[in-house]
């Protein structure tokens, strides 16, 4: 049975003791969910602060982002042995915002991914079109390229500890969001294709999230659908309120 994990994706918001705050709101809100696995993303100056507010609670932290390298000669960038240092499990690649604004491709991706499993860090590899590429209707071929590119050279036996979110670029930050129906479409193409890559049983047990406006309102309906395993939640993840909803969404699935 595959793990439901609804997670918050922070960005550049929240110092640091504006994210304690936040964790002394959420943590009474979720302290009763059971089935569901919940992952906050903090910008990195807010990691050590999120470590140690979550620590003996049922919340685990994400990092936005990572260098593949271990150390070096990298100004301004994070290593995977600084992130395990802090007791992050979690780090999300590939957004959108990364490969747009920072021009990651699909092979600086990879190599992330593969750093983050070899450091025992779980990477939440986000995956998903641009609207233009919609209307086109080359979702599929897009969604294939970046699973296909961000995965090379990971092992069947090594695919236990990814995550993938599947985040339409047209829905994220922009209000719009895909209808359950569209999101699960593309959710069924993503598990059919990590069966083509791995298997049957690697392929149904592997978590696949939907990102893109998932907020309190819609995210029971996108949860319910058959191949969506939670959610990789921007904006409402900022709210405690609002983000427990989701949360508490999640684990209702998750029974």
């Amino acid at each position: 049975m595959r793990k439901v994990i609804v997670a918050g994706n922070w960005k550049m918001n929240k110092t640091a003791k504006e994210a304690a705050q936040f964790f002394n709101e959420l943590k009474p809100l979720v302290a009763d969910v059971k089935n569901a696995g919940i992952v906050i993303g903090a910008p990195f100056t807010a990691l050590e602060t999120a470590t140690r507010e979550t620590a003996g609670s049922n919340i685990k932290i994400a990092a936005e982002n990572m260098n593949a390298k271990e150390s070096g000669a990298y100004t301004g960038e994070v290593s995977p042995l600084m992130l395990k240092d802090l007791g992050v499990e979690y780090v999300i690649l590939g957004h959108s915002e990364r490969r747009e604004y920072y021009h990651e491709t699909d092979e600086i991706i990879n190599e992330k991914v593969k750093s983050a499993l070899a450091h025992d860090l779980k990477p939440i590899l986000c995956i998903g079109e641009k609207l233009e590429e919609r209307e086109a209707g080359t979702t599929n071929d897009v969604v294939k390229t970046q699973i296909v590119g961000g995965l090379k050279d990971v092992t069947a036996a090594e695919m236990a500890n990814v995550v993938l979110a599947y985040e339409p670029v047209w829905a994220i930050g922009t209000g719009k969001t895909a209808t359950p129906e569209q999101a699960q479409e593309v959710h069924a193409f993503i598990r059919g294709l990590l069966t083509d890559l791995y298997g049957k049983e690697v392929a149904e047990n592997v978590t696949v999230q939907y990102g893109g406006s998932m907020n309190d309102a819609n995210a029971a309906d996108l949860i319910a659908q058959t191949d969506i395993d939670g959610g990789l939640v921007g904006g409402a993840s900022l709210i405690p309120e609002k983000f427990a909803v989701i949360i508490k969404a999640g684990d209702a699935a998750a029974k």
